[in-house]
């Protein structure tokens, strides 16, 4: 949409400003200030727009989605959401016209009205919201951002929710994504270093290649280690090569609907990410003929909506675009191993330094383009800016409103107090309108059943000098995210479900927060799933396979299951977290996860590629122990209410 030809009254605009409150992040400090940033450089912004009802709209969100209630999936269109809840169109003219008459130049408003965009300088920001935008020093990176909040004319202040990508927090956003090459030596990661920027006609390299080494099972259990050290007096089993779709399917109930025509049919899963690897469907395709020749993704089934390329500060690449290339394809690979009659919609940001995943995601919510939108990727805890956190509860509501369920990774760092220096979930798995994934460790048998299962927390101890090192539990590796907000209330369903104890955690005085997660899949890279994708060898460019995990895993699978009951059921479930704690909790559609001891041998090698330059035997256990999220019985912070329980939960979701 083009800009706004009015212009903003004068007298107005000279008003006294008001407060944008919240409208700045906690991470730019004096101490942490580089530089100033750039005066003539480029940027893009979005301005969220107040809407009337809101009280009125959260409701609703909850009628819909809470069982017994008159209203209960009685979902409304997105033309009925706009009629009903957005702003109005007088509100997307005023600031329209107040960005034009500011110099801005408006580049689009949302189709629901839910923000109004608009591109300029440095510079102009500076003068028309009265802050001097810097440069901080932030978890390793350089951003931009200001130390005090903006302000806006009082004309439109009542119009004006929040003002998001002026700040570079969304750098800050990460995929949950854990195994491959920086596994080998205990990053976690899926990133790496930034690569330079291709340009806009290019996209970047595929990732570094990295193959998994042998020994490593076909299936859990399948060979155990016994020329090692025993460890905690157990000789421990190999670790599995990677699990196929088949063996996924049989784990979670899905394989046996599968001859009855259930297989995901009539459901759209949306998945967003940053960036778009090139070869995404092509890699996806790859691997479906090579471990599922009887489902093939079809060209018919795929679709892409790549958002394009925005300006932006240097350095160009802050996250690393080809790092979250093994995101977007374990997230195609695993919704399709899942749901493999579901069509899947892959949905790109155009980076992840402006705020594009927010709008990828708006934009699925706004024109109703998926049923379910699994998202894997997260903050370092909750420390983006108060208003990006009100954007995007104002999308998550609107999605529990159309009947959307929107699933978010945990993340793959425990309890964060070893990035932070204090326990926290991570954003936005924490906002209370999204069901948070959690992770397990799953031990997949010979049979397709599991065998094994307990919460996702790995210690790390290497073989050195034929002992391990550290001995056991080891250095703490990585891990699902949990634990209680202290952005969000306790929401409603999670009363009476949730221990007490948990809800007060990190609260002040008798609060009680939100506690993540709701419900947990397979995630442990070291009982992970084989994805394929094209990756940068020595000797060329091409497709290899390997085992990977992370709640990165967890969030697709999930998706893909629900995308089967719906199938099953003949009706999209929507919001499921009410359902979730107040219908399936203890019953047989909930496997509980329980604390387990042992862990898996996992042999790597050196340089994750060459067997010539050695491998590295390492011991990765379960539960590592001191951390302040526990895997327990009943509910936990580690993995929510329990894993799905095969055919159950799809027949009594």
């Amino acid at each position: 949409m083009g800009g706004v030809a009015a212009a903003f009254p004068a007298s107005a605009a000279a008003a006294t400003p008001i407060a944008v409150p919240d409208s700045h992040p906690t991470w730019a400090t004096s101490n942490a200030k580089v530089a100033d940033a750039p005066a003539s450089a480029p940027l893009t912004f979005r301005v969220y727009l107040n809407s009337p009802n809101e009280a009125a709209a959260e409701s609703l969100a909850q009628a819909v989605s809470t069982p017994g209630n008159a209203l209960f999936r009685k979902y409304l269109s997105p033309a009925q959401v706009k009629a009903q809840f957005a702003p109005t169109q007088a509100t997307v003219d005023a600031v329209s016209s107040w960005l034009n008459a500011s110099g801005f130049r408006v580049a689009d408003v949302a189709a629901n009205n839910a923000y109004v965009e608009a591109t300029g300088t440095v510079s102009q920001a500076d003068q028309t919201f009265n802050v001097r935008l810097g440069l901080y020093k932030v978890l390793g990176q350089v951003l931009r951002a200001s130390q005090t909040d903006l302000t806006v004319p009082a004309a439109v202040s009542s119009d004006v929710l929040s003002v998001v990508g002026l700040d570079q927090s969304e750098s800050l956003l990460k995929p949950d994504l854990a195994g491959g090459s920086n596994d080998v030596t205990g990053s976690g990661s899926s990133t790496g270093s930034s690569t330079p920027a291709a340009g806009p006609a290019q996209a970047p390299p595929p990732p570094a290649g990295f193959r998994n080494a042998q020994p490593c099972g076909a299936y859990y259990g399948q060979t155990v280690d016994t020329t090692d050290p025993s460890y905690a007096g157990q000789q421990l089993p190999y670790s599995p090569c990677g699990y196929t779709p088949e063996q996924m399917r049989s784990a979670y109930g899905v394989n046996q609907l599968l001859d009855q025509g259930v297989d995901g049919s009539g459901t759209t899963v949306a998945i967003v990410d940053a960036f778009a690897s090139p070869t995404l469907y092509q890699d996806a395709a790859e691997y479906a003929q090579r471990n599922d020749p009887a489902h093939p993704l079809t060209q018919s089934q795929f679709k892409e909506d790549i958002f394009p390329p925005t300006v932006s500060l240097e350095p160009p690449d802050q996250c690393d675009a080809s790092g979250w290339y093994g995101e977007q394809t374990l997230d195609v690979e695993a919704v399709h191993a899942m749901a493999p009659g579901a069509h899947i919609l892959y949905v790109g940001g155009s980076d992840c330094e402006d705020p594009s995943l927010d709008k990828a995601l708006n934009d699925v919510v706004a024109n109703h383009l998926a049923n379910e939108v699994s998202n894997s990727y997260g903050d370092q805890g909750e420390a983006l800016p108060q208003q990006d956190i009100r954007a995007f509860n104002k999308i998550a509501t609107q999605a529990v409103i159309e009947g959307i369920g929107l699933y978010f990774s945990s993340g793959d760092s425990g309890d964060e107090v070893a990035n932070l220096g204090y326990p926290s979930p991570d954003f936005s798995a924490s906002d209370p309108w999204v069901t948070a994934v959690g992770g397990t460790s799953t031990g997949i048998g010979a049979n397709g059943k599991i065998s094994v299962v307990t919460g996702w927390e790995t210690g790390k101890s290497t073989l050195t000098n034929g002992a391990w090192t550290p001995p056991a539990p080891g250095n703490y590796l990585y891990g699902a995210g949990g634990g209680t907000s202290r952005l969000f209330n306790e929401p409603f369903y999670q009363k009476g479900v949730v221990p007490t104890a948990l809800a007060n955690e990190n609260q002040k005085g008798h609060g009680t927060g939100r506690v993540v997660p709701d419900i947990s899949m397979d995630a442990d890279p070291n009982t992970g799933f084989l994805i394929g994708i094209t990756q940068t060898f020595p000797d060329g460019v091409y497709y290899d396979q390997y085992r990977i995990g992370g709640t990165s895993l967890a969030s697709p699978l999930f998706a893909g299951e629900v995308a089967v009951a719906d199938d099953l059921s003949g009706y999209h479930h929507g919001f499921i977290n009410p359902e979730l704690y107040q219908v399936l909790a203890g019953s047989p559609a909930i496997r509980d996860v329980k604390p387990v001891n042992g862990g898996v041998v996992r042999v790597d090698y050196v340089d994750g590629l060459d067997p010539a330059k050695g491998y590295v035997r390492s011991v990765r256990s379960f539960n590592y122990p001191n951390i302040t999220i526990h895997t327990t019985d009943g509910y936990d912070n580690v993995t929510g209410l329990g894993t799905p329980n095969g055919e159950s939960f799809l027949f009594l979701l």
